[in-house]
């Protein structure tokens, strides 16, 4: 009989990124990603020590998943920024399990993220667009970012499922009203 193919890192994390896309994170455990792998636990503990360690992973695999929607390149026909926008809400609505976790857990625990430093680029893409300061153009952002995450947040959890055009709309709308705001008060 030939030897069993061995399991390896990347097979268990992809194992787990697909019972958490399912099922959410609350179901990845070491006997359902073997059992996901058709193995024993052996190699999940093989590789991992503990349960958190595997899920940090997962997580991260999840954020390379929501990158992705958020390339620019991977939503045609719109600008850059609001490309990130589309795509981050598409995430939303077609991976609703890893936004969940990605962007809806208690982070209470977790250290703060520098945010602006995060985004730079984006930060550097409205000052262009806007005419704005790196201050208001951050402000800009944030405010923005609070809108396209709640429309993600109810796409998300089922509470609302709006098509993409009326979406896109509603990003143009909110655009252009932060910068009519910001140019009335003499920033851009």
């Amino acid at each position: 009989m030939p030897p069993k193919a061995k399991v390896t890192r990347e097979q268990i994390v992809d194992a787990a990124l697909s019972l958490a896309r399912r099922a959410g994170p609350e179901a990845v455990n070491a006997r359902a990603v073997a059992a996901e792998l058709g193995c024993s636990t052996q190699p999940v503990f093989s590789y991992y020590d503990s349960m958190g360690a595997l899920q940090r992973d997962v997580l991260a695999a999840a954020g390379t998943v929501a990158q992705g929607y958020m390339d620019p390149a991977n939503e045609p026909g719109y600008p850059p920024y609001k490309a990130v926008g589309m795509g981050y809400i598409r995430f939303a609505m077609e991976e609703p399990a890893l936004f969940r976790w990605l962007y809806m857990r208690d982070r209470s625990g977790e250290p703060a993220a520098d945010d602006r430093a995060e985004n730079a680029a984006v930060i550097r893409l409205i000052a262009e667009k806007t005419g704005l300061g790196p201050d208001d153009a951050w402000l800009f952002h944030l405010e923005m970012w609070l809108f396209v995450h709640g429309l993600a947040a109810t796409a998300a959890t089922k509470y609302v499922d709006w098509d993409r055009p009326l979406i896109s709309s509603m990003l143009t709308d909110v655009f252009e009203g932060l910068r009519a705001r910001f140019a009335e008060r003499g920033r851009a």
